[in-house]
């Protein structure tokens, strides 16, 4: 509803107020005065104890209403908005420096607090400002140089080169290993659908494999049963945060022969065995979207075990351009290439890398001491080793819950929070319906159905997670003693 429908003016009736109130049904009217300053509110109940103390339809508002009211400035953060809302409070004005009443706030409308959002209050705006002003802005730059090699020491001094998306890391991984037509490349049936575009580009063929109940990720066993003569890799996806059991990995890849590319787009700050993702593979891939645990806006890292495979993925992600003779192409390439601009942001973002997983895994473990006490709910795990980034905090609904995960998502959508539903399985889509068979994909089917995201960037508040939480628990309350339309 539109502040303005909420609104009367001093000199105004009682009147006037009585058909606004019953036409909004909000139980509150705001009172400016000529210039539109807040000067006043008034609630069903003003009114009501006013016409008991003898004032008449025609008294004027100014005369009654109750001057001692809460406001906030226009750009409150939702935190401190949500401090604000009580049982007696339940609808706050927003106004601008003048007092000029600009919108309202209540607790089924305040802005939605994102799935994920970018926080870039460190040394972005000066990296970038400084690319500018040394007129550094395309992929020739310090900040692209100084991006790789800090994501080189990270990842155990292994070569890294910084590519535009992190799409084309994967494509020109496995490019870069030569993988190609007549080759079959194992990935999860339940990832992001780039992991298996990126091998569709080079011709081979994806081979989908089911994932595990409990950690969502790639089934060893049932990936080893799809191994054929011509299988040439296998793709771990890091779904989520959490990671992918790379010692089995790593001895079913070795007793086949199988390259292992790490697609961890969603695992940076994860960590195996106190080895950061990224490190277990012959080739690891990693996304800057906007959304992710450090952005860029778009961008990518490929990451390399062999230094050789690295030089010629450089080679290719420069038009197939041999490095020490300009303009003569060695290959068919691309231009793959990450601006300066952009690797300056990712330079700012990457100092801030632990402090980013540390909120993370601070969000996650709020949001499981509050959801653990919902029987309906399963809720993400650590197995032993095994640190989980939570780049975005994910359950399932169990099926014995007196609700459906649409039902939950509409209820959260209602109170200003936004939610994702897990990935759809690859093999029930129309491109990559060929590429599994559903009576073999039966779990990941299964989790794509039942699963949720939740509000997961660095910055989100305790009161936000507390909104959110009591939100989610209230509703499955409701829900389960059928009071449906609380």
């Amino acid at each position: 509803m539109d502040v303005n429908e909420l609104i009367v003016t001093t000199g105004d009736t009682l009147k006037n107020a009585l058909e606004v109130l019953d036409a909004t049904a909000q139980g509150i009217i705001f009172i400016t005065d000529k210039n539109s300053r807040m000067v006043g509110l008034l609630t069903d109940g003003d009114i009501r104890r006013a016409l008991l103390k003898s004032n008449t339809l025609n008294t004027p508002v100014d005369e009654i209403m109750n001057c001692d009211f809460i406001s906030l400035p226009v750009g409150t953060e939702n935190s401190v908005i949500l401090e604000h809302i009580d049982n007696k409070v339940k609808i706050i004005p927003l106004v601008d420096e003048n007092n000029k009443l600009i919108d309202y706030a209540s607790i089924h409308k305040i802005r939605r607090i994102a799935i994920a959002s970018p926080v870039l209050t460190g040394n972005e705006l000066a990296y970038v400002t400084d690319c500018i002003k040394t007129n550094w802005i395309s992929s020739q730059g310090k900040y692209v140089r100084q991006f790789e090699e800090l994501f080189s020491q990270y990842h155990d001094n292994r070569p890294a080169l910084a590519v535009s998306n992190g799409t084309v890391a994967l494509h020109l991984a496995l490019e870069a290993l030569r993988i190609g037509k007549g080759d079959e490349v194992i990935v999860s049936d339940l990832t992001f659908a780039a992991s298996v575009n990126a091998i569709l580009y080079t011709g081979a063929t994806p081979v989908l494999a089911d994932v595990e109940q409990d950690t969502w990720n790639i089934d060893v066993g049932k990936a080893a049963a799809c191994i054929t003569p011509n299988t040439k890799a296998i793709m771990p996806v890091h779904l989520y945060g959490n990671v992918c059991d790379m010692a089995a990995i790593i001895q079913l890849a070795q007793k086949h022969n199988l390259f292992i590319i790490e697609d961890c787009a969603e695992s940076l700050g994860s960590h195996y065995k106190d080895k950061p993702m990224g490190t277990f593979g012959d080739v690891a891939t990693f996304s800057f979207y906007g959304n992710k645990t450090i952005t860029t806006g778009e961008g990518g890292m490929v990451v390399f075990k062999n230094s050789e495979i690295a030089e010629r993925a450089a080679m290719l992600r420069d038009h197939g351009m041999k490095k020490t003779q300009r303009y003569w192409h060695e290959e068919i390439g691309y231009n793959y290439r990450l601006t300066n601009l952009q690797a300056a942001v990712g330079v700012a973002q990457f100092e801030r890398l632990e402090e980013f997983v540390k909120a993370k895994r601070r969000i996650a473990q709020t949001y499981n001491e509050s959801l653990s006490a919902i029987p309906y709910l399963q809720l993400p795990i650590e197995k032993e080793g095994v640190i989980n980034s939570y780049w975005l905090y994910t359950f399932l609904i169990k099926p014995s819950a007196p609700f459906t995960r649409t039902q939950l998502i509409d209820h959260l959508y209602k109170k200003s929070i936004e939610t994702r539903p897990i990935f759809y399985p690859m093999h029930i889509m129309p491109p990559y319906k060929k590429f599994g068979k559903a009576d073999d994909l039966k779990i990941s089917k299964h989790i794509s159905d039942c699963g949720i995201s939740l509000p997961s960037s660095s910055n989100l508040t305790e009161i936000e997670i507390g909104y959110i939480c009591k939100s989610i628990c209230d509703f499955a309350k409701n829900m389960e003693t059928g009071n449906k339309n609380s």
